[in-house]
């Protein structure tokens, strides 16, 4: 495996005790080029998100732009392990809660 792919196996399972009934789906990327990898639906909100391994990694053309078209939607991101904290955080805000669930404690 990947850096990028264990960072995500780790991500979505994390996501997936932190929001009980949640459906993540993978996106195909030959459907819609820069479409972000993942979308999590929850309740009666949505996020959208592109695993990347770094900071610093190679982002594909429209990427940029699919994630910000999709932010004002709802909200969108790329998460990687330098801002995964950040990412969980305003996922948290996303789905409503205005607290720290227990599934987020370290």
């Amino acid at each position: 495996m990947t850096r990028e792919s264990e960072f995500e196996t780790t991500l979505i399972k994390r996501l997936m005790r932190s929001y009980p009934g949640a459906i993540i789906l993978k996106n195909d990327a030959n459907r819609l080029q820069g479409f972000p990898d993942r979308l999590i639906l929850f309740e009666n909100t949505w996020a959208a998100f592109e695993v990347k391994a770094s900071e610093y990694a190679h982002r594909q053309p429209n990427q940029g732009y699919y994630i910000d078209l999709l932010n004002k939607m709802s909200y969108a991101s790329f998460v990687y392990p330098e801002n995964k904290e950040d990412f969980l955080n305003e996922l948290q805000q996303t789905f409503g809660f205005s607290r720290s669930t227990r599934l987020f404690k370290r």
